[in-house]
């Protein structure tokens, strides 16, 4: 019995059609790679213009509360004497912002002189104030009151609105 030969015409064009579609599948993956690119890109464009809008929004605000000027700028301010480093400092903070959360947007100014800037060291030595103080100060900046060490919101709220009435 005589083996019988494939044709080689044959075997050319399976391999002329397999490597057809190998450069199809090569475009095919091409392009997956490409959008799979695009997309991270995409991602990472979002979550870093978010994130830089996050902390300059933060920034803004940080300046904006420890602006001093603002003192006697026709609206009643609270001035807390804060120290960044001191826990009671952060506690009264922390319960000031509580107190004032309990009247109407606009009602009050919140400032912060912090004594670890030469700003807030000289508010505090004018004032002869030591650190973890409020100071209120009515609507033409005419010092009302000095409350020194921790208080609670309501304790505060009932001085703030007492601010107000003057």
């Amino acid at each position: 019995m005589k083996k019988q030969r494939k044709s080689t015409r044959s075997t050319n064009r399976k391999h002329r059609q397999n490597e057809a579609l190998n450069a199809q599948s090569g475009a095919e993956q091409g392009r997956r790679k490409f959008l799979r690119l695009a997309r991270n890109l995409g991602i990472g464009a979002v979550l870093l213009g978010g994130t830089g809008y996050v902390f300059a929004n933060n920034f803004a605000s940080m300046r904006h509360e420890h602006d001093l000027t603002r003192v006697g700028n026709g609206l009643p301010t609270i001035v807390q004497v804060h120290d960044p480093q001191c826990s009671l400092c952060r506690s009264l903070q922390a319960e000031t912002r509580e107190a004032l959360a309990m009247f109407e947007e606009g009602q009050l100014d919140y400032v912060i002189a912090n004594i670890r800037t030469d700003k807030g060291k000289g508010f505090a030595t004018r004032h002869s104030v030591p650190h973890v103080t409020l100071l209120l100060f009515d609507s033409k900046g005419e010092l009302k009151e000095v409350l020194q060490g921790q208080r609670g919101q309501y304790e505060l709220r009932n001085h703030f609105q007492s601010l107000l009435e003057s």
